[in-house]
């Protein structure tokens, strides 16, 4: 029997067991139920057939955060088809390009984003094109799909990281089931929660860190189109369950009601993406809520590693063990040997049933990560202490040679942290002596911002001196990617660009 871990089945299950569980909630306060979200999926997924939609074909959604979002990807998945959700902040020739590359059948676009694909409409690539509206109002009767299997592909999700070309990363039905079942295991979540989903669910974070699993368990979804931070806080007083990036988070300790904000139905609040400050942990400490750090990407389909509750405060820069059901190892990137020494930087490999196939349509770029025994390098730098738990310190693309010395930047980044700025990084930038120099770009809103010589005092005691920065750059704010990442590519940029 082949076993069907298709979400949709459990939202189909749902909708006849308790079909008027309230399951999303969009941005206006419109309500979908259990039923109301089945109807709309089969009802599209009817009209998409006659459109000529069959299994293994793209369907694409063009927009923000909103159950339309969500229903048409149950609607692709009842017909076997690839669910490709678009960024939304794609300029008219990025979104080509993706098109190009997924040749998506149908394309279903919400109006705000009209301007960005009306000129893309004569495209080969695409085959059709929807509005939302169409999309939400079809009501055709689906045929029924054999289920193909489990390991058949479900999403393509597009990302770049935090440097180079975008690439389709193919997640299947099983991936983000495993996904699901990982991070379950290690949070508390209920049936009936009520999970805030305010990051993209163009990003797998956003759409498999607690939310598909909250629909599946019977919560609810209270889907914002942006990140608000005063918006944000206000919700908090009826949910209990986010993920966010660490600048969603420090923004909210920035916020004007933050400390009497209503925080105590939240039980499970997730930090991933990127690394964050420490002094975000007793902020939120201090009003009763305690984040949960955790390193993931989407090649494994979400979550990878969190660090036990109970743990955050002794090991603010962790972000724990791996897993359930993920094997996570540390490997040399120069010849992929183990490295067992406690402390020694190693890049992360991954193995196990939520670990991605490959890349879309890029085959050298797979057999670049995949490596042999189901292994995956995910290019993540890290060290790992006695206890099995994994600190973040950069990643191979970004290390820095400096005359013939390579400096990890996130190394330099922990040493830096104590520095009174609101967010900093480092990047290599091109000299004439050294091949490359190491930078500190501070974000500081401050009239009297850190020095060089501020910056080489906080770094002497733990650093030799090839890795001290040897320039300071000052800035508001921080570059980054669409899912909250400092955008390291154009900080190196910026850096550049900078007379020194």
């Amino acid at each position: 029997m082949i076993p069907d871990l298709r979400l949709i089945r459990a939202v189909a299950d749902l909708a006849h067991r308790a079909p008027d569980t309230r399951s999303l909630v969009a941005d206006d306060g419109r309500t979908l139920t259990a039923r109301d979200v089945l109807v709309g999926a089969r009802g599209l997924a009817g009209e998409l057939h006659h459109r000529g939609v069959r299994p293994g074909a793209r369907v694409a959604w063009a927009g923000r955060n909103d159950p339309g979002l969500l229903v048409t990807m149950f609607a692709a998945h009842l017909l076997g088809a690839v669910f490709v959700p678009l960024n939304f902040r794609l300029t008219t020739a990025e979104a080509g390009r993706t098109l190009e590359h997924c040749a998506p059948h149908t394309v279903v676009v919400e109006p705000e984003l009209d301007a960005v694909y009306a000129p893309l409409t004569s495209s080969p690539a695409v085959q059709h094109w929807m509005t939302a509206a169409e999309a939400a109002s079809a009501r055709r009767e689906p045929p029924e799909v054999p289920v193909l299997g489990s390991d058949e592909l479900a999403v393509l999700i597009y990302t770049s990281g935090t440097s180079g070309r975008p690439k389709g990363v193919m997640l299947t039905h099983a991936n983000l089931w495993w996904s699901q079942r990982s991070t379950g295991a290690l949070v508390d979540t209920r049936p009936g929660d009520v999970a805030l989903v305010v990051a993209p669910l163009f990003h797998i974070a956003g759409l498999n860190c607690l939310t598909l699993d909250t629909l599946a368990r019977g919560g609810t979804l209270v889907l914002r189109r942006a990140f608000d931070p005063d918006r944000t806080l206000a919700d908090l007083a009826g949910v209990t369950a986010l993920f966010g990036v660490p600048a969603m988070y420090a923004a909210l300790t920035r916020a004007r009601g933050f400390d009497t904000a209503d925080l105590s139905g939240v039980r499970t609040a997730i930090v991933g993406g990127a690394s964050a400050q420490t002094d975000l942990f007793p902020r939120f400490a201090a009003r009763g809520l305690t984040l949960v750090p955790s390193w993931g990407m989407t090649e494994l389909a979400g979550g990878g590693a969190l660090l036990p509750a109970a743990l955050v405060s002794s090991r603010p820069h962790s972000v724990g063990r791996a897993v359930p059901y993920l094997e996570l190892e540390l490997r040399s990137p120069e010849d992929g040997s183990p490295v067992t020494t406690a402390g020694v930087t190693g890049e992360i490999w991954a193995r196990g049933p939520q670990v991605t196939a490959g890349y879309w349509n890029d085959p050298e770029t797979t057999a670049a990560a995949q490596a042999p025994d189901g292994w995956w390098r995910t290019t993540d730098l890290a060290t790992q202490d006695e206890e099995g738990c994994f600190t973040l310190v950069g990643r191979t693309c970004e290390v820095i040679n400096t005359g013939g010395e390579k400096v990890v930047p996130g190394e330099v980044e922990a040493a830096l942290r104590g520095l009174p700025v609101d967010d900093l990084v480092v990047v290599g930038a091109p000299d004439a002596t050294w091949g490359e120099t190491v930078v500190a770009v501070l974000a500081c809103g401050a009239e009297h911002p850190p020095t060089l010589d501020d910056v080489r005092a906080a770094a002497s005691s733990t650093l030799a001196r090839y890795k001290m920065p040897t320039r300071v750059v000052i800035v508001t704010e921080l570059p980054r990617t669409a899912s909250g990442k400092v955008d390291r590519c154009a900080v190196r940029e910026l850096v550049i660009s900078t007379p020194a």
